[in-house]
């Protein structure tokens, strides 16, 4: 008898930005699958397995899940945030695609609330016009790529919701997109450093780009970039609804 796989979004990190739809997938669940980190986030119980793994095994974790899955458990597959931004949907289809006599499995993707909308929501509106996100990690993708990536972003004047700024791995990343984003005229925008975001040690830090420094961020840190027209109300900072 196949089981079920959901792939399901834990939210930022408070348990009040769990979805119904995500506590009772966990609720039903008897083998839970993810980064072990955000496995812990899970309460263990009777009838739930849990499987823990490094954060850099995203193919052979979805493959163990698909496994799972075809023996008959209930799988959730857990992500921070939501699993299909820079997270484990996007995993689990490749996994899939690599291994098609899973295809007709029960598979749900269950969105969550992403670490860029919580501290775009805990700063007030910064993504209120267009904008995009970006991963400085990598690991996926050449380092050029992102620096087109980011010089493009900012010549279109997008909002720019930045994820894994800078890791012990790789310190120097965030200070060399800081200077690529100087260089193309940003230095005035407004940047938004949300760290741990709905976390007990949450914190919010507004100044302007030419006045960040690398220092500023870290892995539990989301960065967002203002556009041109972005602005400060009182304490809130918001983008108009209405371009130039």
């Amino acid at each position: 008898m196949m089981g079920t796989l959901a792939i399901a979004g834990l939210g930022p990190g408070d348990e009040a930005l769990v979805t119904p739809e995500v506590s009772a997938a966990l609720a039903a669940a008897t083998d839970i699958v993810g980064y072990a980190a955000y496995v812990a986030r899970v309460r263990p119980r009777d009838g739930l397995t849990l499987h823990p793994s490094d954060n850099r095994v995203e193919l052979q974790r979805a493959s163990e899940a698909l496994q799972l899955a075809s023996e008959g458990r209930q799988v959730v597959v857990v992500s921070s945030g939501d699993p299909g931004v820079f997270a484990m949907a996007s995993a689990v289809f490749e996994a899939l695609e690599l291994q098609p006599q899973w295809a007709k499995l029960d598979i749900r993707v269950l969105p969550g609330v992403t670490a860029m909308l919580a501290a775009a929501a805990r700063a007030g509106a910064p993504l209120g016009h267009d904008f995009c996100a970006i991963n400085l990690s990598d690991n996926l993708k050449p380092w050029p790529l992102i620096e087109k990536r980011l010089r493009l972003a900012a010549e279109a004047d997008f909002a720019i919701a930045i994820y894994n700024p800078r890791s012990s791995s790789r310190p120097e990343a965030f200070g060399r997109a800081l200077d690529i984003l100087n260089r193309a005229g940003c230095g005035e925008r407004i940047v938004i450093f949300a760290r741990a975001v709905s976390a007990p040690d949450e914190r919010i830090e507004t100044v302007r780009l030419c006045e960040s420094r690398p220092e500023m961020a870290d892995m539990r840190t989301l960065v967002i970039v203002g556009n041109s027209a972005t602005r400060r109300v009182g304490r809130w900072v918001y983008a108009p609804r209405h371009a130039r």
